[in-house]
């Protein structure tokens, strides 16, 4: 094992939900803004010398969530191609009630080195072909609930959060995967959040808000174009009783979309504020070829490969440096500069036009009167209402730049019920945060 890896003193966030049902908080009760970046085959792909400058890189860009499958393929090589290169199997003899040593000390450095560098990782426990229904199928009720254990003794002191599911609708599976959820909440005797990770456009809400093993909910709002979490969050924000929500997989940046250019920063801005605004207690940033960690020449598909042509995949490093990584730190900020953990969702306070679809304008303000926002996908004029609502006697105005960090001052001004504002820029790619303060 590397030296890096050595010894490490780990002061783990042992996250829980806040009283309100709303938002996490760290084990001392500070509000925590989920921000995962996602890298499914993190332990089956890289050296260890890799995982760290990959782990420093997104702990330095200002995210607090590492997203990761522990169990994704049983061989050397998983059934959509991709290959393990650490040299050991999950299971002896693929049987889940013999747990390789091997496999899993390697699991226990990376998690320890994550939690070292502050990320938390969020675990998903296995692949949906690893259940019934799938063509790796090695788990039955009795020993999902034992592996699920296994799993959340294990980890039982480290900052983890767990999603079974792996990436499917429950099915013919719903009995495994609960029996998992119960045996990780057993094994962490209930120190452990627990999700599930549901399929293409759906929230785990769908199936379990009312199970008592599920503390927050998961959304894949889907790698498309017209990828649109508003009505994924909005509708988790209204369930009774009250669940964080994240959208954890939401559109790719550099994914291919069926002959249309890839996936963009602008795309991954939008709808990372717009589930912001709408109520989620934090997001899930991805791109494709760091979610595979792809290394050129080896996988998991030829370039071009898969039916998308070229350039489908960047090398990992290449794409480590995508523009919407870094902007998804400035995004988290810009939050924390408030009290994001209070934003009262409100597309009332929008009196002109509001848009739809991934063309939506969003907007909130924050419960306490301090603070309101509104975000531009495609820039323009708009006029706010409810104004005279803030706190203070004048309001201070701003545009904040989601693509810079930059701010452009607008004024300040004596309270009124409405008042219209530009935004510096107008178009595609123009997008831009209208940030209302309430000044005395």
């Amino acid at each position: 094992m590397s030296a890096l890896y050595n010894a490490l003193t780990v002061t783990p966030s042992l996250l829980k939900v806040s009283p309100d049902g709303r938002y996490f908080v760290d084990q001392d009760g500070r509000p925590f803004f989920y921000l995962a970046d996602t890298c499914w085959l993190l332990f089956k792909r890289a050296t260890r010398e890799e995982l760290d400058g990959y782990l420093q890189d997104r702990a330095a860009k200002g995210f607090t969530v590492i997203q990761a499958y522990v169990i994704r393929g049983l061989g050397e090589v998983d059934p959509d191609g991709n290959s393990s290169l650490i040299g050991a199997v999950p299971f002896a003899g693929r049987d889940p009630d013999r747990p390789n040593e091997k496999f899993f000390r390697h699991v226990d450095a990376v998690v320890a080195r994550a939690n070292e560098l502050g990320l938390v990782m969020a675990l998903v426990t296995a692949k949906s072909w690893h259940v019934p229904g799938g063509q790796e199928c090695v788990f039955d009720e009795r020993n999902a609930r034992t592996f699920g254990a296994f799993l959340g003794e294990r980890y039982r002191d480290r900052a983890v959060m767990w999603l079974p599911g792996g990436d499917s609708a429950p099915a013919a599976a719903d009995a495994v995967w609960q029996a998992m959820a119960r045996g990780l909440k057993e094994g962490s005797r209930g120190r452990h959040l627990v999700s599930y990770h549901g399929d293409w456009m759906s929230s785990s809400s769908e199936w379990y808000h009312g199970a008592d093993w599920l503390d927050f909910n998961t959304i894949q709002s889907g790698h498309t174009w017209e990828s649109d979490n508003y009505a994924f969050v909005s509708v988790d924000r209204a369930l009774s009783p009250a669940k964080p929500t994240v959208d954890i997989e939401p559109s790719y940046e550099n994914h291919p979309v069926g002959g249309r250019p890839p996936i963009d920063s602008h795309k991954v801005r939008t709808q990372a504020y717009t589930a912001i605004l709408a109520g989620a207690a934090g997001h899930g940033y991805g791109a494709l070829d760091l979610f595979c960690f792809f290394k050129d020449m080896d996988g998991p598909f030829p370039r071009g490969g898969g039916g998308w042509k070229e350039p489908a995949f960047q090398n990992w490093r290449t794409a480590m440096g995508y523009e919407g990584s870094a902007q998804m730190g400035l995004m988290r900020g810009l939050f924390e500069q408030r009290p994001w953990y209070k934003l009262m969702p409100g597309q009332s306070l929008i009196a002109s036009y509001k848009g739809e679809g991934i063309h939506r304008r969003v907007a909130a303000r924050g419960q306490d009167g301090s603070f309101m926002l509104a975000y531009l996908p495609e820039g323009g004029s708009i006029t706010m209402r409810g104004l005279d609502g803030l706190e203070g006697a004048s309001l201070t105005a701003r545009w904040f730049d989601p693509r810079t960090g930059e701010w452009r001052d607008i004024g300040r001004f004596l309270k009124t019920a409405s008042r219209g504002f530009e935004a510096p820029s107008v178009g595609e790619q123009s997008d831009w945060l209208l940030v209302l303060d309430a000044s005395d």
